[in-house]
């Protein structure tokens, strides 16, 4: 049967009103991406909370599906009179066969090795090494997959550190993975603290997939190991992790240890001078301009 796919290119402040109203007008979803993906005047709109100043595109293009049998002509133009336009935009369509998505969704996502002994699977796959530390997980809702250059640096920071029975807390734990790898290294007293509860669910959810024991609590609730662990990681971004510092460093045991992941290249220097006054970081290890910061503190 499949769907049709009306594209508009529009100004970047016409851009979300027109997505709105062309829901409102019987579309069966709307999205908007940069109208000059894949050329030299492509505009990033990834990064940290603030280093975006204007969010969109000059250039927008508005992607809207509609029914197979939908009248598009007649959709856009309430949409646009909706909103006030004097003429309707320029338009085309394309026809979306029906597919298996789950299918095709999960064909995009294979086997990830980490490291020798390191495996992140998906749960539609057989473990390609038998002998390796599988972790089970899907792509969801919360962020880390093991596909990101930043949580390949902590896991890979987590294999060479976590020794059996040392205690850790993964702040800001997303899907879990980093506590559910500590877990699976020996960490015996794991936890995960998030501002997302949707993070949460996830990271309960693939913890008892990967048949560990972990505590996922919000950031307000205490923790299980109050008087520090044997090892903090934080995978998150540079502002937060300037902004969090004192309460990070708190976490962290007389002669524990530190990482702190989701930092550019050009960001290490700053943020190896905020921890200084509590603990001594140096780069642990480095992918695709990104950096793991480590360190130990003072007994």
């Amino acid at each position: 049967m499949g769907w049709l796919s009306l594209a508009i290119e529009t100004r970047c402040d016409l851009a979300e009103s027109l997505a709105d109203a062309l829901m409102d007008a019987g579309a069966l979803s709307a999205s908007i991406e940069d109208a000059d993906a894949g050329t030299e005047a492509e505009t990033p709109q990834f990064g940290e909370p603030g280093s975006v100043t204007t969010p969109g595109w000059e250039r927008s293009r508005v992607i809207a599906l509609l029914a197979s049998d939908a009248n598009a002509a007649a959709i856009l133009g309430e949409a646009a009179a909706a909103i006030g336009l004097a003429e309707i935009p320029a338009w085309t369509t394309d026809l979306v066969e029906e597919q298996d998505w789950v299918r095709l969704t999960q064909a995009q996502f294979e086997p990830i090795r980490v490291s020798e002994r390191l495996w992140i699977v998906p749960s539609w796959h057989e473990a390609p090494d038998p002998e390796a530390i599988v972790l089970v997980l899907d792509p969801g809702m919360a962020f880390g997959t093991g596909s990101h250059p930043t949580t390949r640096l902590c896991l890979e920071w987590l294999e060479r550190e976590v020794r059996p029975g040392d205690s850790l807390l993964d702040y800001g734990c997303g899907s879990g993975i980093l506590a559910i790898a500590a877990a699976r290294l020996g960490a015996t007293s794991v936890s995960g603290i998030d501002i997302d509860p949707q993070a949460l669910i996830a990271a309960r959810d693939n913890a008892e997939a990967n048949h560990v024991t972990a505590t996922f609590i919000e950031a307000a609730e205490p923790l299980t190991t109050p008087a520090g662990y044997d090892i903090v990681v934080a995978n998150i971004l540079a502002n937060p992790l300037r902004a969090l510092a004192p309460a990070l460093v708190g976490h962290v045991r007389p002669g524990g240890h530190l990482a702190l992941s989701g930092i550019l290249s050009e960001q290490a220097d700053e943020l190896i001078a905020c921890y200084a006054p509590w603990i001594s970081l140096g780069v642990a290890d480095t992918r695709d301009g990104w950096v793991c910061l480590a360190g130990r503190r003072a007994d």
